[in-house]
C-alpha cells in the first residue's frame, strides 16, 4: 500500500504543476509527454519492486543478523533465494496505476502503437527493471565487506526518482550520473523517447538492454566477490 501511496503522490505532483497557467511544459517537454516518461517508470519499477524488496534490509537481517548462513545451507544460487524468497504484492496495484498512466498519455499524445511498439515496451520496461535490480544487487553485495544496518541503499532508492522525468531538465552533473554512474535514465527516459517526436535521443534510446546486460554482468561479479568475502557469524 506504501507503495501505491508513493506512487499516486508523485502523480499528483506532476498534475498539480502542470495545472497552473504558467505552467504548460518542463522545457521542451509537455505535460503528457511527462506522464508518459512517468508511467514507463512505474511499469519497470514495479516489476522491480515485485522482487527486490530483500534487498533493501539485506544487511541487518542476512549479514548482521546472520539469516545469509542459511542461505549458503542451500543447494541453490544465493541471489535467486534472496530475490525470490518473498515477493512485494503492492508491486501488481503499482503496474496496473502505470500502465493505466501510460496508456492516457497516450491516448492524450495520439499515439497508435504498433507491433513493434509494444514489444519494445516489453524488453526496455525488463530492461528498466533489470537495470534497477543490478544496482541495487551491487549495492547489497557491499554489505559482505562493510557491516552497517541501514546499508547504502536509501539515497540511491530516493535517485530513482530523477529518472521518471525527461534527463534534460536536470543540470549537467546529475545528468552525467543518471547516464553513467547509476544508468536510472535508461529505466524510462531513454526508452521511452522512442515514441516521441523529439530527435537526438535514438542511439541511447535502443542501447537501453546493452546497458541492462552490462549492469546484470557487473551486479553479478560483484556479489561473486562480496559472498567469497563474507565470513560467519558462528550464531
Amino acid at each position: 500500500m506504501a507503495n501505491i501511496i508513493l506512487t499516486l503522490s508523485g502523480l499528483l505532483f506532476i498534475v498539480c504543476l502542470f495545472s497552473g497557467e504558467g505552467v504548460k511544459a518542463l522545457g521542451a517537454w509537455s505535460r503528457d509527454e511527462v506522464l508518459f516518461i512517468y508511467g514507463y517508470s512505474m511499469i519497470s519499477m514495479a516489476l522491480f519492486s515485485s522482487i527486490a524488496i530483500n534487498l533493501y534490509g539485506f544487511s541487518d537481517r542476512y549479514i548482521i543478523q546472520g539469516e545469509f548462513d542459511r542461505v549458503l545451507l542451500r543447494p541453490l544460487g544465493t541471489l535467486p533465494q534472496i530475490l525470490f524468497e518473498s515477493f512485494n504484492l503492492d508491486s501488481i496495484g503499482s503496474l496496473i496505476i502505470g500502465l493505466l498512466t501510460l496508456g492516457f498519455a497516450s491516448f492524450q499524445l495520439e499515439l497508435t502503437p504498433s507491433l513493434i511498439d509494444v514489444l519494445w515496451l516489453i524488453i526496455s520496461a525488463a530492461s528498466g527493471a533489470i537495470i534497477l535490480l543490478s544496482v541495487f544487487v551491487i549495492l547489497a553485495s557491499f554489505s559482505f565487506h562493510f557491516e552497517d544496518r541501514i546499508g547504502i541503499n536509501p539515497p540511491f532508492y530516493n535517485m530513482i526518482a530523477f529518472g521518471r522525468y525527461p534527463l534534460p531538465i536536470f543540470h549537467p552533473i546529475i545528468q552525467f550520473i543518471l547516464q553513467t554512474v547509476v544508468p536510472f535514465a535508461f529505466v524510462a527516459f531513454y526508452p521511452a523517447t522512442h515514441y516521441f517526436n523529439h530527435e537526438g535521443f535514438e542511439m541511447l534510446c535502443y542501447a537501453t538492454p546493452l546497458v541492462a546486460a552490462i549492469t546484470a554482468t557487473i551486479s553479478g561479479m560483484c556479489w561473486s566477490l562480496g559472498v567469497k568475502k563474507y565470513t560467519s557469524t558462528g550464531s
